[in-house]
Parts: C-alpha cells; sequence; structure tokens
C-alpha cells in the first residue's frame, strides 16, 4: 500500500528545492501530488508543475464532485487565494508513493481522508532570520516584486506553524536545514527506510 510523503515548512526554509530533488532521485519512485490553487502563476511557474491554477468555478465544481480533500483560502494583500489538496485521476495508492507539500493544517486533513497509516509528516525548519534574509533574496530576483505579500506570507507562517499546530496533527519528524545537502540526505534515508518497510 502507497504511502503520501508530506513535506512542510515555513516560506523560505528551501522544502522546494529538497521535494524537487526528491522527485529526481529514480531509486525513492515517488510520484508528486500537485496542489491546486486560485492564485495567479508566478514567473518561471508551469501549469500542473508546481500547482494546477483554477478559478472560484473549477473550486465550486470540485467541492461540489467531494474530490475536494483540504482547503485553505487567504487573506492577501491581493484578494483571497485558495490553496487544496484533490482527490483526482493523478492519485493511486494501490500503486505509487507520493510527495506532497503542504501545512500542518493540510496534513491533518489529508490523515482524516487517507489514513494515518498512509501519511508521513517530514518538518523542514529553519531559524526565522536566515528565512528572512533568504525570501528577501528570493523577491528581488522577481521581476514584479511584491513585498507586502513576501511579508504575509511570513507573518502567516508564525500561525499555521505554530507549535500548537504542529503538535496537534501529530508530527514528530523535523528536519533543520542549516546545510541544504545534510537536510536532503536526512530526509532521502528517512524515506527510504519507510519504503523499505
Amino acid at each position: 500500500m502507497g504511502k503520501i510523503f508530506c513535506i512542510m515548512g515555513k516560506s523560505a526554509t528551501g522544502k522546494d528545492t529538497i521535494y524537487k530533488r526528491l522527485l529526481e532521485d529514480e531509486s525513492l519512485n515517488l510520484r508528486k501530488i500537485v496542489t491546486y490553487t486560485t492564485r495567479p502563476i508566478r514567473e518561471g511557474e508551469k501549469e500542473g508543475e508546481e500547482y494546477f491554477f483554477i478559478g472560484e468555478e473549477e473550486v465550486k465544481r470540485l467541492s461540489d464532485e467531494g474530490k475536494i480533500v483540504e482547503l485553505r483560502a487567504y487573506n492577501t494583500v491581493h484578494g483571497i487565494w485558495k490553496y487544496m489538496t484533490v482527490e483526482d485521476e493523478n492519485i493511486d495508492l494501490t500503486k505509487n508513493d507520493y510527495l506532497v507539500i503542504g501545512t500542518p493544517e493540510s496534513y491533518r486533513k489529508c490523515v482524516e481522508h487517507f489514513g494515518k497509516e498512509k501519511m508521513v509528516p517530514l518538518l523542514i525548519e529553519v531559524d526565522d532570520g536566515t528565512r528572512l534574509e533568504r525570501a528577501l533574496r528570493r523577491e528581488r530576483a522577481q521581476e514584479h516584486p511584491k513585498y507586502e505579500e513576501m511579508c504575509r506570507r511570513f507573518l502567516a507562517d508564525a500561525e499555521d506553524f505554530s507549535e500548537e499546530k504542529i503538535k496537534e496533527a501529530g508530527i514528530e519528524a523535523r528536519f533543520i536545514n542549516d546545510n541544504l545537502e545534510d537536510c536532503y540526505q536526512r530526509i532521502r534515508y528517512e524515506i527510504r527506510a519507510l519504503l523499505a518497510d
């Protein structure tokens, strides 16, 4: 029976880089669960790669069909953006193991939907000062930097990844990313060990 490995971390913790490297590791043979969002596509993103970019009509259709596993709505400086995990035709736990990026709340909802035995939480942590420096560097590199949204995300992370929410979700596996390669290898080792069971 397949497992879903859920990579979590506040913004600018390196989770996207580690996520991509884990997917590229052919020995792990992990498939990705692409989540859905109503936010606009960013420079450099591709439809179906980072997210499926959809409108409110599609959110309603998926909801009416009972396919939305979890949905988070954020009141951003650009309006309300929704992010959701959808049980679509790309998920088959009888055949594959998967990797997804989430939050403690989305992980908890996935546990309720798919079952605890199928979900594996992997929380990446970085000192807040380092994260802020990384986020600022990344935003400056954009053609049209959105500093207000960067700050909103940074502050929202404090709530989304509060110790209370981490505990409520039953997340214990934590990986400090003070060295990207070391952090990646520790997570890779954890996944390999669980896949070998």
